[in-house]
């Protein structure tokens, strides 16, 4: 089919309601607008940069973690949720009670994300692993009353406060069955001669209009661009993730996929998702060569400079790249020394400004890896 041709789908009567009943996708697209064919051959330079990168650096699962958590930050905070990245790597007990459900959000969507990319080791990228991934994302937070794990079976909607003023309105329940079958056969369907780029684009756009859970929904779409970028080879490591981009453009990542169902126009949407990921994959490497280089000056610069402490303030700094934000007890276990050591080197971090102290307070004091954190 010629993505220009795509009809989307038609809106179909429920009880007092029309529901929007989108068109299968397991089936070849093809297309001739040469813009498309422009942003893919770029976006696969950038993202091929982003691997050959990734590939070169030592330790990149240590950065990993910060890109990880900043895309729960972002990935959340797009549904409402305000937590930022300091205060998602302060433990549970450290944070204000009043704000612990948006770091529980935020921290199971890291928990889900790890616990996935675990999975796709043993488990193809299917329904089953996206319901493992959903039960993960919703324990013990806001939405654990909405079936976490199960794909919904009652109506669900998108804006407004009922069926009657909602924005938009997915599928039936009792159309997931097949929607989700045809979604999961798309997914793995390598005979399909279509770019993962572009599959994955109409995939999330697929997705987020099934609208399979009660909850979770957008969170889950996002995650689900990651993993298939993994699952099919696209990238060797998880290390590009399009929340950020989705969140700077909100408008248009909302009107883009509205305009799919309302005016059949799936190109628009590809060319705003390539988009997005020619963009993301050049701040990616940006964001790791700075990573580099602040690296290797602070260890030079600084840390070389404190004599017999050099080696154990250098194995401090490398995990301070994997959590960025510490307390003096974070600093022992990540050390090994001893209490009064530990204290004496977070000062000296302090000293040279690798550190800064965030509460203001005599105990309990709490440090961030600043100038790292400001990259993100």
């Amino acid at each position: 089919m010629d993505i220009k041709d795509f009809n989307s789908g038609k809106f179909q009567k429920g009880f007092k309601y029309q529901y929007f009943l989108p068109e299968r996708v397991n089936h070849t697209f093809i297309w001739t607008d040469a813009a498309v064919n422009e942003l893919l051959e770029k976006a696969s330079l950038k993202v091929g940069e982003l691997n050959s990168f990734s590939r070169l650096i030592p330790d990149t699962d240590m950065f990993i973690i910060m890109h990880i958590f900043k895309e729960a930050v972002v990935s959340s905070r797009i549904e409402g949720t305000q937590t930022n990245i300091e205060e998602a790597f302060i433990s549970e007990k450290e944070i204000d009670p009043e704000k612990r459900d948006d770091w529980k959000e935020v921290n199971n969507y890291v928990e889900a994300l790890n616990q996935a990319i675990k999975d796709l080791e043993s488990l193809p990228l299917s329904n089953r692993l996206i319901k493992n991934t959903h039960k993960t994302l919703l324990s013990s937070v806001r939405g654990e009353h909405k079936s976490p794990g199960e794909f919904r079976k009652s109506q669900n909607w998108i804006g407004g406060a009922s069926l009657a003023d909602a924005v938009f309105i997915p599928p039936s329940h009792t159309e997931l069955p097949d929607l989700l079958s045809d979604f999961e056969l798309f997914l793995n369907n390598h005979e399909l001669k279509i770019p993962n780029l572009i599959k994955i684009a109409i995939a999330h756009y697929q997705f987020e209009t099934i609208h399979p859970f009660l909850d979770g929904n957008g969170r889950i779409g996002r995650l689900l661009i990651t993993l298939f970028l993994v699952s099919s080879g696209i990238l060797e490591k998880p290390i590009l993730y399009l929340s950020d981009f989705f969140e700077k453009n909100k408008t248009l990542y909302y009107d883009n996929l509205t305009f799919v169902r309302t005016k059949n126009d799936l190109l628009q949407w590809i060319k705003f998702f390539l988009t997005g990921v020619i963009q993301t994959a050049e701040t990616s490497v940006t964001t790791l060569q700075k990573i580099i280089e602040l690296k290797n000056s602070l260890e030079r610069d600084k840390l070389l400079l404190l004599g017999k402490r050099s080696k154990s303030a250098i194995e401090l700094l490398h995990k301070l790249f994997a959590k960025p934000v510490v307390t003096i007890k974070d600093v022992q276990q990540m050390t090994g020394l001893s209490p009064k050591a530990a204290s004496g080197m977070v000062q000296a971090f302090m000293d040279q400004n690798i550190l800064i102290e965030t509460t203001g307070y005599q105990r309990n004091r709490v440090f961030i890896f600043n100038e790292y954190i400001k990259m993100f």
